[in-house]
């Protein structure tokens, strides 16, 4: 978008991308700020004025950069978010007439995301210092970590879904007597009892490890189940191969890995800083005691051991229901 550019017309912009994009922008910043309305903008910076209140290009530029939108897409990209900006600013001259700037809920949300934003910029400010891992300690790690990386193991599983109200025992003692998925794919069908199928292909690196050592000892053809709330996953491993992986290949993720790593130990590292300095009263008991043993039950988390960890799928999660 050029800076010099005037008053800016609005295009035939589909209006389900205009509303959609006005509601996302709606709830990342309404009430924070409101679109237009500063008194010592200065002039030639204005795209377009809705009732008097202008959108500027600092504006614009904001939202592009939110947005993270690449070079070759912007000019594209600032049409539909001028659109949107224009769209929030209605809802927002209109959100005024209501007075709902001044309803309690949204007072309180706006304070929230007020304090959250403040904190943030606090925490970023304390450990933006952090330097990226060195090859060395890239390499440290690689080496730590074979079952990731240099013996790492891929397990291609098939499986069938059904509603956990459904395991019932008369399917528990289908499951226990039958050869294969498919076995227990008719009896599912003969009883009728919906389910989906899936194929899926994960590795020891995707896995937690107390996961992948139970898989890595179920002989090839074992059918297990994994719960899942409201939703049980009957698996068959059908293959357990060889899937390595070199230090150059893994080298960017373990590298993000270990500076994530590094990020969070020096935020933890500075709020226990600030806790310790700071006089802290619990007033209502039972909160004080649940706050307690939400802290306990953290501290006693086992960090990720894998880099990919955070991508695991519905397999690693239900590993508490494992049989």
């Amino acid at each position: 978008m050029n800076a010099t550019t005037g008053v800016v017309v609005r295009k035939d912009v589909p209006s389900k991308q205009r509303a959609l994009c006005a509601a996302l922008l709606l709830v990342a910043a309404a009430g924070l700020t409101a679109c237009g309305g500063s008194k010592d903008k200065k002039p030639g910076q204005s795209l377009a004025s809705v009732n008097g209140e202008e959108i500027t290009i600092t504006q614009l530029n904001e939202e592009l950069q939110r947005a993270n939108v690449q070079a070759a897409q912007q000019e594209a990209a600032s049409k539909q978010l001028l659109e949107s900006l224009i769209d929030r600013q209605l809802l927002l001259n209109e959100a005024a007439k209501d007075k709902l700037d001044r309803d309690p809920k949204v007072v309180q949300a706006i304070e929230r995301a007020k304090a959250l934003i403040i904190a943030q910029s606090y925490m970023q400010k304390r450990v933006g210092t952090i330097t990226k891992p060195t090859k060395e300690e890239i390499a440290e790690y690689f080496n730590q970590h074979p079952e990731f990386f240099s013996q790492r193991k891929q397990f291609d599983m098939r499986e069938l879904i059904i509603a956990t109200s459904a395991m019932t025992p008369e399917l528990k003692t289908a499951m226990d007597g039958a050869k294969s998925l498919e076995e227990v794919a008719a009896w599912l069908d003969t009883n009728k009892v919906a389910f989906t199928r899936a194929q899926i292909a994960r590795t020891t690196a995707d896995l937690p490890p107390e996961l992948s050592s139970k898989l890595q000892s179920l002989p090839k053809g074992q059918l297990f189940i994994i719960k899942e709330g409201e939703r049980s996953l009957l698996i068959q491993i059908t293959d357990i191969k060889d899937a390595p992986q070199t230090l150059a290949a893994a080298e960017n993720q373990i590298g993000q890995f270990l500076f994530n790593k590094k990020s969070k130990t020096a935020a933890d590292a500075e709020l226990a800083r600030l806790r310790a300095a700071a006089k802290i009263e619990y007033l209502n008991k039972p909160a004080a005691s649940a706050s307690a043993s939400a802290s306990a039950a953290a501290a006693s988390a086992p960090a990720a051991a894998a880099p990919a960890a955070s991508d695991a799928d519905s397999n690693a999660r239900g590993v508490a229901g494992l049989k």
